[in-house]
């Protein structure tokens, strides 16, 4: 069988300059009867997008539901963007997805889609059965693919500079194109900025929405509650921030289901994080983190605190590459510098002359060494190729 959204894909740039921002709505007005009415659970935000649907995916299949998680991006393969019920699509559902779309699709619709809006478009015809489904949003909000659905849940992650190329560098602009999207009922992480919390509030009066906010939530709980959050943060060791991440999708569980009984009942049964990449021990020695801005370099940095690791690094040019290492300059022993082929330009030299300000010791990357710790830290496709060319070939 042809695998025709393979095929499709390989037509399609994961990275693009500039966005259609209106494309995906056009087409999905135009096809919008061919869809079936979801369930969706919108994720928006700078970071914890991924983690925090994840979390509250798992929470709801703990309780049976037939629940999917649709994430971007994918570290190794396109099917890691497709979760059901704990476990990815398979090439055959996808290829069904696919056949589906181009049936109802012109030739020059389905070509005309971005990789970002075909994706989100297979996500919905995939999911169509499903009780919930948790879309994450790409990166921005009142323009993205996936806001072209009615949703019943709008969940906001912390918001900061990502992207700045595209939604600006003003962070209440920022989050403002983000907040723009909020559902009648909406759930925010209390881990903002103070601005972006009373913006939120104002919108979330503007549209009537009830907006919830996750530490508030939190400390209305019981002792047992609170006791068995104490008891899964610490038996699965996790970071603060997925701690918080936690708390925000219980938050959003508590509105879908309104059960404190079935709230605690998902918390005592959810199962360790089922998402590759996040603060991710993959050897005795090596930690991968997908994070690559600088409040995903404080979140890591204060994890890690006092400990000292070899950075694995290596950016793109629109990154804020100064802050990030800054932030980061406590664990760093050093840094070896992964080379990778890329669509998108590198920030080598840039990035030596950065650690020479820093004070930094900054090289190439060479071979790994059991008797020293690795970071690797930075975008999905370093962590993908570095976990492809130099830990799944090599012994550690």
């Amino acid at each position: 069988m042809s695998l025709k959204f393979k095929e499709c894909l390989k037509s399609k740039s994961e990275h693009y300059a500039q966005i259609d921002k209106f494309r995906a709505f056009r087409l999905y007005e135009r096809y919008k009867k061919a869809f079936c009415e979801l369930k969706i659970i919108q994720i928006i935000g700078t970071n914890g997008k991924g983690s925090t649907g994840r979390f509250l995916a798992q929470l709801l299949n703990a309780l049976n539901f037939n629940v999917a998680h649709y994430t971007s991006p994918h570290i190794f393969e396109f099917n890691e963007r497709f979760w059901q019920n704990g476990r990815l699509l398979s090439d055959d559902e996808l290829n069904s997805a696919h056949e589906a779309l181009a049936q109802m699709m012109s030739d020059e619709d389905l070509q005309s889609l971005s990789y970002f809006e075909y994706a989100t478009f297979l996500a919905a015809l995939s999911f169509k059965k499903c009780d919930f489904v948790v879309f994450e949003a790409g990166l921005g909000g009142e323009f993205d693919a996936t806001s072209v659905f009615d949703k019943i849940l709008s969940v906001f992650t912390p918001i900061s500079y990502d992207h700045t190329q595209i939604l600006g560098e003003n962070l209440l602009g920022i989050a403002r194109t983000k907040l723009k999207v909020m559902a009648q009922k909406a759930v925010i992480s209390s881990t903002q900025e103070e601005a972006v919390l009373n913006l939120a509030h104002k919108i979330a009066l503007l549209k009537n929405a009830t907006l919830y906010e996750s530490d508030k939530f939190i400390a209305l709980q019981d002792k047992e509650f609170k006791n068995a959050l104490k008891n899964y943060t610490t038996k699965h060791n996790l970071p603060k921030f997925l701690q918080e991440n936690l708390k925000t999708a219980l938050c959003a569980l508590n509105l879908l289901i309104n059960s404190q009984k079935n709230l605690l009942f998902a918390l005592n049964s959810l199962k360790s994080l089922d998402l590759r990449g996040r603060c991710e021990q993959i050897a005795p020695n090596i930690i991968i983190d997908v994070g690559h801005n600088p409040q995903a370099a404080k979140a890591i940095s204060q994890h890690f605190k006092g400990q000292k690791f070899i950075l694995v690094y290596n950016s793109f040019l629109d990154k804020d590459i100064f802050e990030i290492l800054k932030i980061l300059k406590p664990l760093i022993d050093k840094i070896t510098l992964y080379d990778y082929i890329s669509e998108r330009a590198l920030a080598k030299k840039e990035i030596k002359s950065i650690a020479k300000a820093l004070e930094i010791e900054c090289d190439e990357f060479r071979a790994l060494k059991k008797d020293k710790k690795y970071l690797v830290f930075g975008s999905f496709l370093l962590v993908e190729n570095f976990v492809r060319e130099c830990v799944e070939t090599t012994k550690i």
